[in-house]
């Protein structure tokens, strides 16, 4: 076959989709794996401890809608987090119902702990994909995220 006739395949003849997943998820069972060794840490609750890091205090909620997560899987997030004395929980000023999430010492200690396996991913990322292919890689995969957000 030509090399113009490759370039000339549809998603579907290169398989893209079970690309993109297969890839997707042996990133997240790499990171998760680096994670825990170094932090105790999946990257789900990675994320949570991030969110809660840069916007606190944070509902579940807010965690929620912050990584397009459900309200149940968050709890679970945040409930395991607390236990690991990585966030400190009390309830809100604002509304009685709810529950605000804190950042502890511990969690910030996690939070330094995770940068060396996150920086190592993306230095793999960079170099199998050169910059002009990370930035048209990431250019791809919003264009994809905001098609399937419409």
């Amino acid at each position: 076959m030509a090399d113009s006739a490759k370039e000339n395949m549809t998603a579907s003849e290169k398989r893209l989709y079970f690309l993109i997943q297969l890839t997707a998820h042996r990133l997240k069972k790499h990171a998760d794996a680096a994670l825990t060794e170094a932090a105790e840490l999946t990257t789900a609750q990675a994320a949570a401890l991030s969110v809660v890091a840069r916007h606190e205090p944070v509902s579940q909620r807010f965690i929620a809608n912050e990584l397009s997560q459900r309200e149940s899987a968050v709890m679970t997030m945040t409930t395991r987090l607390q236990k690991a004395d990585y966030v400190a929980k009390r309830r809100s000023a604002t509304d009685g119902r709810a529950w605000d999430l804190t950042i502890t010492e511990e969690g910030k200690a996690a939070l330094s702990k995770m940068e060396r396996p996150f920086a190592a991913i993306n230095e793999l990322i960079d170099q199998r994909l050169g910059s002009d292919g990370v930035d048209q890689l990431s250019e791809h995969l919003l264009n994809l995220l905001t098609a399937l957000n419409d």
